[in-house]
Order: structure tokens, then C-alpha cells, then sequence
């Protein structure tokens, strides 16, 4: 005696009473599913972004930077919204602030930054 079609038609046919609550499972799996979002992505693009805004806030002259050009060079002068930067003897540039891609200590060399998403 052959149970295997028997059970396949079984397994095939819709479950007698599932579709009232369907409704309120996919409401659910869109919440968890936003949650889950929210967390692995929302929440640190935040971050980083606050630790950005406190890097530039907090640069000063004399700080060593690179620039998102990927230039080096030393603040002279600090503006509202602008930077003076010596890159070179006898060579300054202005750059806006939002160019500032880290701002490295005294010796530090650069890390490797990621390209932008």
C-alpha cells in the first residue's frame, strides 16, 4: 500500500480555519521586519552621522585633517561655515566643513576610509 500521494494531497490542501488571522500575522511580520531594520540600519547611520557633526563642530586650528579630496593639510584659520588649510609651504586652500573626512592626531597617519554608500 502507497501513503505518499495520500500524504502530498494532504500537505497541498489549504488549513481549514488559517485565513482569519493571516491578516493580523502579516501586520505582525511587518513590524518585526521594521524593527529588524531599524536596528542594523537606521539607528548606526544615526549614530555615525551625530559623530560627524561633533567631529566638525570641534575642529580647531592647528588640527591636522584630510580631506574628503583626500588632501592633507593643517587648519590655519576656522570660519563659520569654511576652513583655511595649509597643504603646502606658502600654499593655503579654503574648503568647506563638510570636507573634513577625519581629523588626525599629532604623528597619526590616515586610515582607510570607505567609499560612500
Amino acid at each position: 500500500m502507497n501513503l505518499l500521494p495520500f500524504t502530498i494531497a494532504q500537505a497541498a490542501a489549504p488549513a481549514g480555519g488559517a485565513g482569519g488571522g493571516s491578516q493580523f500575522q502579516f501586520m505582525g511580520m511587518m513590524v518585526i521586519l521594521f524593527g529588524v531594520m531599524y536596528f542594523m540600519m537606521i539607528r548606526p547611520q544615526r549614530r555615525r552621522d551625530k559623530e560627524r557633526k561633533e567631529m566638525i563642530a570641534n575642529v580647531k586650528t592647528g588640527d591636522r585633517v584630510l580631506l574628503t579630496s583626500g588632501i592633507l593639510g593643517q587648519i590655519t584659520n576656522v570660519k563659520d561655515q569654511a576652513l583655511i588649510v595649509r597643504i603646502a609651504e606658502n600654499t593655503k586652500i579654503e574648503v568647506v566643513k563638510a570636507a573634513i573626512s577625519q581629523v588626525l592626531e599629532q604623528g597619526e597617519t590616515p586610515t582607510e576610509i570607505e567609499p560612500a554608500k
